[in-house]
This record gives structure tokens, sequence and C-alpha cells, in this order.
């Protein structure tokens, strides 16, 4: 058996349905429109989970296929909810040359799910990214705009406590 993929049930409202289906409605005969449109779901959802890109899907006559390939190609878009806390570890030279793998590692075993998920009860996202600009305190994590540098696999625990 493979590692079980924790997911946050899709919980999207007729509300937001119907927001979706009024933006696919106003761009559907744009040339272009799938990115448009792709963003004013996200910014609806706050993620394009495989639903919402189904419903783009049918309306658009558009296989799920194109637009799943699309949704992965671009950083800005986002396949899983982000937590109520956004966890992000620069991956960055600098960082990662001090010691920020372990710190990612050691987080995803914390918070029990992969970089890229977000906790069953929707309070913490995990995710690596490149330079934040802060090499001098590296390595670096960041909790939405909070900054930590200079960090170690000890302190995470108590960081992570301050958020609970």
């Amino acid at each position: 058996m493979g590692s079980q993929k924790k997911t946050v049930p899709f919980a999207g409202t007729k509300e937001q349905e119907a927001e979706l289906l009024k933006v696919i409605s106003e761009h559907k005969d744009d040339k272009g429109a799938l990115m448009p449109i792709l963003q004013k779901a996200q910014h609806i959802y706050g993620y394009l989970p495989v639903e919402v890109q189904t419903i783009i899907s049918n309306e658009m006559d558009m296989p799920l296929e194109k637009i799943y390939g699309v949704v992965t190609f671009y950083s800005q878009f986002s396949l899983n909810p982000k937590g109520k806390y956004k966890v992000s570890v620069c991956l960055g030279t600098a960082c990662y040359v001090k010691g920020s793998g372990d710190i990612y590692n050691k987080l995803m075993e914390l918070l029990k799910i992969e970089g890229g998920e977000c906790t069953p009860d929707g309070k913490f996202s995990l995710d690596a990214c490149r330079c934040i600009g802060a090499c001098g305190l590296a390595p670096v994590l960041t909790i939405n705009e909070d900054v930590y540098g200079r960090l170690t696999v000890d302190e995470l625990p108590d960081i992570l406590a301050k958020y609970e």
C-alpha cells in the first residue's frame, strides 16, 4: 500500500459555484480566457481542486487534462488548500547550505503532511520557496508574515506552538 495522501475535503458552497459560473459565462468566448478564469476561480475558492477544474472543464467544453496541465504548470495555482498558517521554508542556496532541508523534513514530520499539503484541520500548510532575500538569517522560514531566521530543528516545536 502506498502512503495515504491526507486531503482536506472539498467544501465549496453554492454561492462560490454561482460566482464561478458567472465568471466563466463572462469570459467564455474570449480568446485566452482560461488563465483569467483560473485566477478568479482560485480567488473564489482559495485553491483549484479537481471539483473546481471539472466545473470549468464542463462549462468551457475543454478537456480536464488541459486545465489540469495549466494548473500544475504555473506555480501561482494550488491544487491544495492553504492553511490558516502558511509555513514556507526557504530552500534557496544560502538557506539550504545552512540546513533548511533538515528544517523542511522536520516540519513534514511534526505536521504529518508532505510539502504542498494542508493539515486535515486546515490550520497549517507547508511549502518550500526559493530565496526570500533574508540570506543573512539563513536558514529561514516564514509563517504568514512572520519571519524566523538562524533556525535549528530543535526550535521548530516551540515556533509551531505559538500558532496552536
